[in-house]
């Protein structure tokens, strides 16, 4: 197999037609647009429409959970956002982000262009392209690129080909 002349990074793959929060959204309409458009979160701008952070479902239960035992301190998504969430740039390549979906729990990595949102990497997206490389490689017999075969997954450095 001819390997791509460039990588695949996330520019090539991500979404970039985003349903995002603002950071005084109330928490309420937040819950909601999650829920109508069957998203497991959202990023979260201000009002420069600079990047915050993440509000997820994991944040709407830990919001409820705050609700029941201390009562809602406030009603506004500010204090429930995710702002520990990785972020990727446009340049990071394929194989970082599929071990930093591997090694974390996040399902969505916002693409920040010096701090401004300019897209999202689903997992569902990086699958789509580890597919798509996947079906370009020949048939058997042939030199295949493994995401999986890396003798280190911490280390990203590390690409295997193999020949089978």
């Amino acid at each position: 197999m001819t390997l791509p002349a460039s990588p695949v990074v996330a520019r090539d793959i991500m979404a970039t037609r985003l349903i995002t929060l603002r950071h005084n959204t109330d928490v309420f309409d937040a819950i909601d647009i999650l829920l109508k458009y069957r998203i497991s979160g959202a990023p979260v701008i201000d009002e420069a429409g600079k990047y915050v952070g993440v509000f997820s479902e994991r944040c709407s239960i830990s919001l409820l959970m705050s609700a029941v035992y201390e009562g809602l301190p406030t009603t506004e998504i500010h204090a429930f956002v995710d702002r520990d969430a990785a972020t990727i740039s446009p340049e990071t390549d394929l194989l970082t982000m599929a071990q930093m979906f591997q090694q974390t729990s996040f399902r969505r990595l916002p693409v920040l262009d010096e701090g401004e949102l300019v897209g999202q990497v689903s997992r569902r997206d990086l699958l789509r392209a580890a597919r798509k490389l996947l079906e370009q490689s020949p048939q058997p017999g042939g030199e295949v690129l493994y995401l999986s075969g890396l003798s280190d997954p911490s280390d990203s450095s590390i690409l295997v080909r193999s020949m089978i």
